[in-house]
């Protein structure tokens, strides 16, 4: 049986305002030091990805030497095609959408031409997502505290949990998402909003800290090219008596254990370590600065949130992950079983493939306090990317 065809839309029709002054910004040489353009890197994602048929760019209609230009930086360009954008990003989408029209895809790829960081794997992600669903959408969720301002005065703390930011590519099945475009009202934000507004069910699945969308002036003042950095962890608690737990939390998976590990938040010695070693590749202190014990609200706190508010941070810092490294080093529980789901766990929270997503584990022998079955430890390398200063 033949595979689905998927084609991609590249929106790249937008002014850009907010990046200063100067060419759009879709059309400036990348700010990681590159010497293709940021639309160039965009399209590449796509055009040299043996799953996409078709792609389709939209530009305005005042852009078509700068469009081709960005071509020239491209290896693979025999399956690009474009058309005029309209007014707003949902006239410039429908009109890509009606563009592929007279030879249907089975699913379409909206992706926006500032996003150039994104994955191959993550690619491959949003198509696994589509496969009982209407369309696919990666996102983050929120980490950081959120208000709602009057007049620039607070007026409330809005609750975070179960909220995402989405990015893009956006998959959608083709068919389902045409008419909802034709169909929708105008002022939505993304394809998403178009598709619920057509009561469409979208899946969301794991993004990228590193597909970062280059949308102001400041954005393109990194270039200079990303440097290697390397952070270290490593952490250790104490077990309990034995019956104290029927599970323990490592690497962010629950797994079966008779001894409950003791620590002020969920004692996961694995993501501790895993995120004291993206603050050491930052030079920003330890988990502790930034979750103190003595603090109450991190009492029972779940070790995801430390490690996602690390990965905020080298967002804010132009850095981005790489790899992480990560030993577990007990004579009990048995890790091995557990091994894929850790793997598995640890690619959603970061947004790495998992192919660079490593854990083991090893024990001491009977050797010291781990030997003894007293604790556990666990230490963390992580490879991080960051803009030269």
């Amino acid at each position: 049986m033949s595979k689905p065809v998927i084609a991609a839309i590249i929106v790249a029709a937008g002014r850009g305002q907010r990046a200063g002054e100067g060419i759009p910004k879709q059309y400036r040489p990348m700010p990681d030091g590159g010497r293709d353009t940021v639309l160039a890197r965009s399209i590449s994602i796509f055009a040299e990805n043996p799953a996409i048929t078709t792609l389709c760019v939209v530009i305005q209609k005042d852009d078509v030497s700068l469009y081709e230009e960005s071509l020239y930086h491209c290896n693979k360009t025999d399956n690009i095609s474009f058309v005029f954008g309209g007014i707003g990003r949902q006239e410039s989408v429908l009109n890509g959408l009606t563009a592929l029209a007279d030879a249907p895809p089975h699913a379409v790829f909206i992706h926006d031409a500032a996003r150039p960081f994104a994955s191959t794997e993550l690619i491959a992600r949003c198509m696994n997502g589509l496969s009982d669903k209407d369309g696919v959408v990666p996102a983050l969720p929120v980490t950081d505290t959120l208000k709602k301002a009057d007049n620039g005065l607070i007026g409330e703390t809005v609750p975070r949990d179960g909220l995402f930011r989405a990015q893009t590519p956006q998959l959608f099945l083709f068919d389902k998402l045409f008419e909802a475009h034709k169909a929708a009202p105008q002022g939505l934000t993304d394809d998403a909003a178009v598709a619920e507004q057509a009561g469409l069910q979208v899946q969301l699945v794991a993004g990228e800290a590193q597909n970062i969308k280059l949308t102001t002036e400041e954005d393109f003042t990194m270039n200079t090219p990303f440097l290697p950095r390397t952070g270290s962890g490593f952490d250790v608690h104490r077990f309990d008596k034995a019956g104290s737990a029927e599970e323990i939390m490592l690497c962010g998976v629950p797994v079966p254990h008779d001894r409950k590990i003791i620590g002020h938040s969920d004692a996961d010695v694995g993501l501790h370590a895993l995120t004291d070693a993206i603050l050491g590749g930052l030079a920003e202190g330890d988990i502790g600065d930034h979750f103190p014990p003595s603090d109450a609200a991190n009492k029972d706190r779940a070790s995801s949130e430390f490690l996602t508010h690390a990965l905020a941070l080298a967002t804010a810092k132009r850095a981005r992950l790489t790899h992480i490294d990560l030993t577990l080093i007990c004579e009990a529980p048995k890790i091995g079983p557990h091994r894929d789901a850790m793997r598995a766990g640890l690619s959603a929270l970061t947004g790495l493939p998992l192919s660079a997503v490593s854990v083991k584990a090893t024990t001491t022998e009977g050797l010291g306090f781990t030997g003894r079955g007293e604790g556990i430890a666990a230490q963390a390398t992580a490879t991080l990317l960051i803009s030269g200063e």
